[in-house]
């Protein structure tokens, strides 16, 4: 092709030459009547075509719901018109924390960064576009927009016909798929409430009812007192600034910070920072067996530490006395955490204080019922947790089982295609002579 030649100038030859993957780079072999396209030649990028919003131009409430890099999909809402996509386009998002594709069949609005909005040629069934897409192994670069990496990949084109066909048998195996999905995420809700309705039981007396008979024990002799009188509670320490100097942190002291407690199972056994000597100079290690509870960002997140750690003072730690077991004030906490967020002062940012955390009322049984209650809770903890495992398993085998029929479906593998129908390369002719 001559270098200059405008685009309208190009020949149906200097088109397909552009358009169509040499055989020599295909990276698997499809029906005959199928072809290869460059990737950046299956759509047309309309992000442009309107105006982003800004969050700040997010509402509540609004016609046309705005899409968004979070993992929730829809950001907000908007009532204006002039901004409106239209329906059935497939999308990309490329988030910090998302890397998808869907496709929107409804009126929408783009929402401010990451997001990608394609309208696929006309030899494309857009449905079939977007399961195509999603069949491409783009690898994930962390923070970066991938959108510059599509010019490195390729997609083949089934006749439209087939595409149609192909979307129809996705959409039936993923709908089977997807109701095993909601069976198996209804017994994971199920085990999570029977454990929470466990952990209320065993904090109101009523789970060792029967226990308290055999050993003779009155429900009187569980006491109503503060958090503040059953232990020693001190926020932890991080007292240089900036908090971000990198000369804390990379030593050998281990530091977690709110994002660690919230992640922990009961225990802290894994941290993602560590400080420096000159970090645990304007900090505090404090003991394996304490107990974290976050004061900021995720409010009245609990976990026990598994070693010596330090942390800021957004988390402050409790060290029970001598009558009191750690890991029942854990799970008192747990019970609690929905009311001492809903107490949280109403800041741009919501965060408790120590005051707030002495104040907690608790009711604490004696030593000896707190460990009947630990026992029975850790019991029930195991087993919920072996079965959160188990359906974590099960979610994601069925994730790999639609990821192997979307690359089978492009692969032309799934007994749909007919071969005496047109080719897909006379209706990519046909398109690039009108264009």
């Amino acid at each position: 092709m001559a270098r200059g030649k405008k685009k309208e100038q190009l020949s149906l030859e200097e088109k397909l030459e552009q358009a169509l993957v040499p055989a020599g780079e295909q990276p698997y072999q499809v029906p005959g009547n199928w072809c290869w396209i460059h990737l950046l030649n299956a759509f047309d990028n309309v992000t442009d075509s309107k105006k982003k919003l800004t969050t700040k131009e997010y509402s509540a409430v609004g016609e046309y719901p705005i899409i968004d890099q979070g993992q929730e999909f829809i950001g907000g809402y908007t009532d204006n018109e002039d901004v409106v996509h239209e329906s059935n386009l497939p999308i990309v998002i490329f988030g910090d924390h998302t890397r998808c594709v869907k496709y929107i069949d409804f009126r929408f609005v783009q929402g401010a960064d990451g997001v990608k909005v394609l309208k696929p040629k006309s030899f494309w069934n857009a449905k079939a576009f977007c399961y195509a897409f999603q069949a491409i192994e783009i690898p994930n670069v962390g923070y970066r927009r991938h959108y510059p990496l599509f010019k490195n990949f390729c997609i083949p084109v089934p006749p439209l016909a087939e595409q149609q066909r192909i979307v129809d048998r996705i959409e039936r195996m993923f709908a089977q798929l997807d109701e095993a999905k909601e069976k198996v995420q209804y017994v994971r809700n199920c085990c999570d409430d029977n454990f929470a309705s466990a952990v209320h039981e065993a904090l109101t007396g009523n789970l060792t009812e029967r226990w308290r008979l055999q050993k003779g024990i009155s429900k009187s002799e569980w006491k109503k007192d503060k958090l503040g009188n059953l232990g020693i509670l001190e926020r932890g320490r991080s007292k240089h600034r900036p908090r971000n100097d990198s000369r804390l942190f990379g030593g050998a002291y281990p530091f977690i910070q709110t994002g660690d407690v919230a992640e922990a199972n009961v225990f802290i056994k894994k941290h993602k920072q560590t400080l420096s000597e000159f970090g645990l100079e304007q900090s505090k290690m404090f003991a394996k067996g304490t107990l974290c509870i976050t004061i900021a960002a995720n409010i009245g997140d609990t976990a026990i530490l598994s070693y010596d750690c330090c942390f800021p003072d957004s988390v402050v730690g409790f060290t029970p006395y001598k009558n009191v077991e750690s890991k029942f004030v854990y799970y008192m906490m747990n019970e609690l955490q929905k009311e001492i967020e809903a107490n949280a002062p109403a800041t741009a940012q919501k965060n408790i204080n120590l005051r707030i955390l002495k104040d907690i009322d608790m009711i604490i049984p004696p030593i000896s019922e707190q460990k009947k209650i630990i026992a029975i809770l850790d019991e029930l903890f195991d087993k919920k947790m072996k079965i959160k495992t188990k359906t974590e398993e099960t979610v994601d085998a069925i994730n790999r089982i639609k990821k192997l029929i979307l690359v089978k479906a492009f692969r032309g593998q799934l007994g749909t295609n007919h071969p005496e129908e047109e080719s897909a390369m006379e209706l990519l002719k046909s398109i690039l002579m009108e264009s």
